[in-house]
């Protein structure tokens, strides 16, 4: 017996999903002919080929990159569909670039970066260096009296990793062997893992200063208070110069650098604080600029910085050397901030 032909009944696609489409479609076609007009003079900016440009699509630029990156905000609020959005995302990125992007080549601005535009930037933060300084040391003391009054904070300061063999009740002789040295060719892995950790606290308490700043006044109060325990329990033991050589070699790359990313992260939120005659967001963005500054020079100072803990540390292995990198590292940084003169801004 033959079968019966089935022909399959059309699926059709739910009310909601059409709806979406519809508008989608709407969306795109009411926008679509400036996306395009924007889009040809990017390109055209892009390619170097200025002459290519009209005199009114030219000005109309800016006006066409509003308009784009206020429909990529509808378009995100309202979840339009994916490939849309991603090519405004693309050209949102692309115009914002031609219009406020860097004019000048990488050679070009990190010589300028170098010769004065870090230190100049350093010097403009300055009264938050001096608080920010000033909540690291609180932070420490907060430490080292916590474990001085009751050992067990110590394992609720100190993360397990980092604390390893240093622990409340080790010997002498244990805590000495902590501070030795190693060879290996684990070196690089452990200055790269180093480093990435070091720059993500740095940034963190940067990014954290646009909530007014309180949460990173209380990041460097955690992270400083676990150096006062750590700085406690080897003074206790009869180290405290073996352990400050020891921490010296890197730390005083190190915590400088992490003083001035605290202190970028204190001058945005206290632009946004006070923001005098300016609205919020234009203070938070202007300090933000210059503190921007100041956290791409701290990420070199932490690739320094890990590069010494992890080769200088483990490959010098007596103290009065460590201290002595140590010392000359923050004498070589504060001679950048305060001899190398750029223009203040």
């Amino acid at each position: 017996m033959a079968l019966p032909f089935f022909r399959p009944t059309p699926i059709e696609p739910p009310a909601d999903i059409e709806a979406a489409s519809l508008r989608s479609d709407r969306f795109r076609l009411q926008r679509e002919s400036d996306w395009r007009r924007l889009d040809g003079i990017v390109t055209a900016l892009e390619r170097n080929r200025p002459r290519r440009i009209s005199d009114a699509d030219l000005l109309a630029l800016p006006v066409l990159y509003r308009q784009a990156a206020s429909a990529l905000s509808v378009a995100r609020e309202t979840s339009l569909d994916a490939a849309m959005l991603a090519y405004l995302e693309a050209l949102v990125r692309r115009a914002w670039f031609q219009l406020y992007g860097p004019r000048s080549g990488l050679v070009a601005w990190l010589r300028g970066f170098l010769d004065g535009g870090w230190s100049a930037a350093v010097r403009a933060i300055a009264p938050e260096i001096a608080v920010a300084l000033a909540i690291m040391a609180a932070g420490t003391l907060v430490g080292w009296l916590l474990v001085a009054s009751d050992p067990a904070w110590f394992d609720a300061l100190v993360p397990g990793g980092l604390a390893d063999a240093r622990r409340p009740g080790a010997s002498r002789d244990v805590l000495l062997a902590t501070l030795g040295g190693e060879e290996g060719s684990g070196l690089l892995v452990f200055a790269t893992a180093l480093f990435s950790n070091n720059t993500a606290v740095a940034v963190l308490a940067f990014a954290l200063g646009f909530a007014f700043g309180a949460p990173t006044v209380l990041l460097l109060v955690y992270n400083m208070a676990g150096l006062g325990a750590m700085l406690w329990l080897f003074v206790d033991a009869g180290l405290g110069w073996e352990f400050a050589a020891w921490l010296s070699i890197h730390g005083t790359t190190e915590l400088s650098a992490i003083a001035l990313a605290g202190a970028a992260g204190l001058h945005v939120g206290r632009a946004m604080a006070f923001p005098g005659a300016r609205t919020v967001l234009n203070a938070g963005a202007q300090a933000g600029q210059r503190a921007a500054q100041v956290v791409a020079g701290v990420v070199l100072m932490l690739l320094v910085a890990g590069l010494l803990e992890g080769f200088g540390r483990q490959l010098v292995t007596a103290p009065l050397p460590r201290a002595t990198i140590g010392g000359s590292m923050l004498a070589g940084w504060l001679a950048l901030f305060v001899l190398v003169r750029g223009k203040d801004r």
